[in-house]
């Protein structure tokens, strides 16, 4: 497995990383991920674009990722990419540990050639997806553009966090997936940043996440 490099934010504070490994009857997915890396991703799920994606997030979220694969593709793209979600939401959750710290809210506009999409999130601790994208095909290239919906329900419900995503405009189905992972990476980038005035605390007037 490719080495994920270390880039904590301050020299005081560990380097979050987590590894999660999922197999069931349909799919054997590992993923490793580093919150404060510099973007180096490796991923081979065997959907070409669903790993593209993946790139997305990383570099875009200067998150490191290692995710790894296999699945039942003689079938559909299905069940491989809600896993991929999954297990990419459940060592997302596990890298957060219990939060203090965080600035815990993200927000982020992004624009693709004629697409705009906005992604806001909070890791609340409470799954709830809002998705308002209009795609406008079935397909891109071979991957099934329903299944961008089911990637974001399988990982908002395993990382534990609300998210909201919007298309304000957009025609191509290319640019308006892109567009949202790369708002995505960008919210979550802000999201999971250190507050220095909040060291140490759960950001909740609550006291817990």
């Amino acid at each position: 497995m490719q080495s994920l490099s270390s880039h904590p934010q301050t020299s005081s504070f560990p380097t979050r990383m987590a590894s999660v490994s999922r197999t069931t009857g349909e799919t054997d997915v590992q993923v490793t991920i580093n919150l404060d890396g510099s973007g180096v991703c490796h991923a081979a799920t065997g959907i070409p674009f669903l790993d593209h994606m993946l790139h997305q997030i990383s570099s875009h979220g200067l998150i490191d990722l290692d995710v790894r694969a296999t699945g039942d593709l003689h079938i559909d793209d299905h069940h491989t990419n809600e896993d991929v979600g999954i297990t990419l939401g459940q060592a997302l959750y596990k890298a957060l540990g219990d939060k203090k710290g965080i600035v815990r809210f993200g927000n982020f506009l992004a624009p693709l050639d004629e697409a705009l999409v906005q992604v806001a999130l909070d890791f609340s601790g409470r799954p709830h997806l809002s998705y308002g994208l209009n795609i406008p095909t079935q397909r891109v290239g071979t991957y099934d553009t329903q299944l961008v919906r089911e990637f974001f329900v399988a990982l908002v419900n395993h990382s534990q966090m609300t998210l909201h995503i919007r298309q304000l405009d957009g025609i191509n189905s290319h640019h308006i997936i892109e567009a949202t992972f790369k708002a995505f990476a960008r919210a979550t980038q802000m999201a999971i940043a250190i507050d220095p005035r909040r060291v140490g605390v759960i950001p909740s007037s609550k006291g817990v996440l």
